[in-house]
């Protein structure tokens, strides 16, 4: 497989960014709820939610870097209606902003708290409810679950409805 995609396959590199990204969103997103939900956060969970965050926008950026200088993406499946390659496109487009504005909340909350101190120190961690960015990251966090629950709906209903192997593209199956 080559590192570039292809007309009808995304290359390796893309999805290694994909499946990577996925991942850490995924277990982010349940640390940070186990967190929303707990009277004291444990520091270790703390520091893998913002590791995972980090290393979320690190792999946005990239990958948008990727898509800017280095490859293509493959054009959308043939037969594929206008209606559905325009909300495939909103839908990834408010994946990349949701990402990078979740990150750039999680780093102002860490700031505007005093976060880092206490995990330097092993001290208290403080309350991190009323932070103007902690509730913005919170609201982004439940749109951020609604986009990825519409991305894996489309990608299930292109592979099993429409049968038009989709999700090969993106390195599952065969083409």
């Amino acid at each position: 497989m080559s590192s570039r995609s292809t007309s009808t396959q995304y290359g390796s590199v893309a999805i290694a960014i994909h499946w990577s990204s996925a991942v850490a969103v995924v277990i982010a997103f349940i640390a940070g709820m186990v967190m929303a939900n707990s009277s004291a956060i444990p520091p270790a969970l703390l520091v893998a939610h913002i590791a995972l965050g980090l290393l979320v926008f690190a792999l946005t950026l990239f990958r948008i870097a990727w898509w800017w200088w280095a490859d293509k993406q493959p054009p959308p499946p043939a037969g594929q209606p206008r209606w559905q390659q325009i909300a495939a496109k909103a839908v990834h487009g408010l994946l990349y902003v949701l990402l990078i504005l979740m990150a750039t909340s999680g780093i102002a909350t860490i700031a505007a708290s005093g976060a880092i101190g206490a995990l330097a120190a092993g001290g208290a961690l403080p309350d991190f409810s009323d932070l103007i960015p902690r509730v913005a990251h919170g609201v982004m966090a439940r749109l951020l679950l609604l986009l990825l629950v519409l991305h894996v709906g489309a990608a299930l209903y292109h592979q099993f409805i429409r049968l038009d192997r989709l999700l090969a593209r993106m390195g599952i199956g065969r083409a």
